[in-house]
Formats: C-alpha cells, sequence, structure tokens
C-alpha cells in the first residue's frame, strides 16, 4: 500500500468540507500511520463565512481602492473576487484560515503534539506562512501534490532550510 496516495486522497474529501469559493484545500497530520488531525480552508469556529456577510462590512474594512465589478455576485460571493484580485492577493478581506494552520491548530486544541508528525495537503506547494508554521510545529514530512505551480519562493526556500522531507504525489 501507498501510504502517501492513502492519506493525500483523505486530505483530498477532508477538503470537500471547505465552503471557499476560490480553493478546497485539505491537510490531515499524521503520526505512526494515525491521523491526529484534520484541517480545511474555513473561517474560525462560529465566524461567519464570506457568503454570509452583506456587502457593507467589506466597505468598512477596506477594499484598497480597488473599484467592486457589478458583474460578480455578492453578497454570496467572495469579496476578493468582488474586488477584482488575483489570487492569493487581498487576503485582508479573506475569512478563511488554512487548511494546513487549522490542522495545527486542531491538534493544538486536543493537545495533541505534532513534533514528528506529517503533514498531507490536497494543494500544490504551501504558503509562506503555513510553512513557517510547520516548521515551528515540528513537522517531520510534508506531502503534497505533484505539478501544482509553487506557491512562493519563500515558502520554498524555508522548507528547502529547515530540513523538512518533503515529498509530492501524482494523483
Amino acid at each position: 500500500m501507498d501510504w502517501n496516495i492513502y492519506f493525500i486522497n483523505i486530505a483530498k474529501e477532508v477538503s470537500k468540507q471547505s465552503k471557499c469559493f476560490s480553493r478546497q484545500i485539505g491537510a490531515v497530520l499524521v503520526q505512526d500511520k494515525t491521523i491526529i488531525g484534520t484541517g480545511y480552508n474555513g473561517p474560525a469556529r462560529g465566524v461567519k463565512h464570506c457568503n454570509e456577510r452583506d456587502f457593507g462590512f467589506y466597505n468598512e474594512i477596506g477594499s484598497s481602492g480597488r473599484q467592486h465589478h457589478p458583474d460578480r455576485l455578492f453578497p454570496g460571493g467572495c469579496p476578493r473576487r468582488h474586488y477584482g484580485f488575483d489570487s492569493g492577493k487581498g487576503l485582508h478581506l479573506c475569512q478563511a484560515g488554512h487548511a494546513e494552520r487549522n490542522a495545527l491548530i486542531q491538534c493544538a486544541r486536543q493537545g495533541i503534539a505534532t513534533k514528528g508528525a506529517t503533514l498531507y495537503c490536497f494543494c500544490g506547494q504551501v504558503c509562506k506562512d503555513c510553512a513557517i508554521e510547520i516548521v515551528n510545529a515540528g513537522i517531520k514530512r510534508l506531502v503534497y501534490l505533484d505539478g501544482c505551480d509553487v506557491y512562493d519562493k519563500y515558502s520554498k526556500t524555508i522548507l528547502e532550510e529547515s530540513g523538512i522531507e518533503i515529498r509530492t504525489v501524482r494523483l
């Protein structure tokens, strides 16, 4: 059995819980071939998702001078899309925490140590902020999808310098 494929497929299933309009990402933390935590991209517990907020909320927190696109549905849509931000930009408007972070937080919430664990991510290379958190959480191995664009050069550098074993899989 290929354990990397097994757990990345579970991360894929976890990603289906995301209500994000842009991307559905899932993460699974594993210790000794046992799942210790999962996460998907989404808002904090009890916090409204972007599709549950009205347009006025986003006007109050600011759009950085972006013009909205009346052809894009709102409310009920992504505010970053509404203001015309490219993927990965305008994150100050995003209600979602990343799947990797949420998996680590779920373990912390339950008092489960992540040092030495493997993190399986149903996405391409993780972002810089998640890379920092993964390193600081003591993750030993990181497995993510092959063939996806590199998120940014900083995350790649952080992961390489940290000594974390990185594997990619193709589904």
